[in-house]
């Protein structure tokens, strides 16, 4: 028996959440003492040396035309086949969007228990599987008994830390055809972010609100996200607005996140928002109202106006690098 992890990968490089995804499976498969196996779908020419470095013991590479773009319904086919190629009792995904969208319908190919969003490993019970994850925004923690023989995991991003268990690894081709029409939806364009951080993968994100007046301040965010290596973001009314794009609206209602650190400037902290930024693990809020609920949540908060501190913590990171 094995453990099977979907291996994704983006412009020829496997993400950060692949790898959290593949040090779960390695902590996993060592309680076990299973094999863990990664499935890489049209990934001819890519290095994979990074998964033998994170505890992936056989590499199956896919290759058919039909997979080069996302398609749920294929993609799932796809990871049915390697599954079932492996005998994998487990199967580990990380909790990308396609991770999301690939694994409810995975686990009912596999008559599988479908766990999402865990951020630690099970405890063995009997003949039970129990496993732990947030629940409530992140309010709360649930325990979830998995009953059945086979699990469908996924890993909840920046919810486990990686760690490297280099292994010898061997790739091994599957074959694998589509049968004709399969598609039930087809791609026809893919718009990518200008962002060279993804929002869902950086460590470090700087977010704006109102507090900014408008578009036209956003220098400030950008110029310390710069300095930090950070991805930009923003809440929800300002992408209403359209002072910046939507896909950089985080909270409810659009992107969830998990950052090592989360800076919010001249964001109040409406509850919409924080069920997007509070699993980060270090939060700080810069708000001119001393009374914004956003300092609840903060781990660090400054009372001033954005337009003066700001500026002032840029200029103080600007000279530690400087000094080295």
């Amino acid at each position: 028996m094995a453990i099977l992890v979907y291996a994704e990968h983006s412009a020829g490089k496997f993400k950060k959440a692949t790898l959290e995804a593949c040090t779960y499976a390695a902590d996993l498969a060592a309680m076990r003492q299973d094999s863990v196996y990664a499935i890489v779908l049209q990934g001819e020419g890519i290095d994979t040396s990074a998964l033998s470095k994170h505890g992936v013991s056989t590499i199956l590479q896919m290759q058919d035309g039909e997979l080069a773009q996302f398609n749920v319904r294929n993609w799932i086919q796809a990871l049915h086949t390697a599954a079932l190629h492996c005998q994998s009792h487990q199967v580990v995904l990380p909790q990308t969007y396609n991770g999301r969208a690939i694994a409810p319908g995975l686990s009912i190919r596999l008559n599988a228990a479908l766990l999402s969003g865990v951020v630690t490993l099970p405890e063995s019970k009997g003949s039970e599987w129990h496993f732990v994850r947030p629940a409530y925004s992140g309010k709360g923690i649930e325990t979830i008994a998995a009953l059945t023989e086979r699990q469908v995991i996924t890993v909840k991003s920046n919810g486990y830390k990686v760690s490297e268990r280099l292994t010898e690894s061997r790739v091994e081709t599957v074959a694998f055809t589509l049968p004709s029409g399969n598609a039930k939806a087809v791609a026809k364009e893919v718009i990518r972010a200008s962002s060279t951080i993804s929002l869902t993968e950086a460590d470090v994100v700087v977010s704006g609100g109102r507090g900014l007046k408008g578009p036209e301040n956003w220098g400030l965010v950008e110029n310390l996200a710069t300095l930090l290596g950070a991805a930009t973001a923003c809440s929800k009314p300002v992408s209403d607005v359209d002072w910046r794009p939507h896909h950089e609206h985080v909270g409810q209602t659009g992107i969830q996140i998990a950052p090592n650190l989360y800076i919010a400037i001249g964001i109040s902290g409406a509850i919409q928002h924080l069920a997007g930024v509070n699993a980060s693990k270090v939060i700080v809020v810069v708000n001119k109202d001393a009374e914004a609920p956003f300092f609840k949540a903060a781990d660090y908060g400054i009372v001033g106006d954005a337009f003066e501190v700001i500026p002032r913590i840029t200029k103080a990171i600007e000279e530690i690098k400087k000094a080295g």
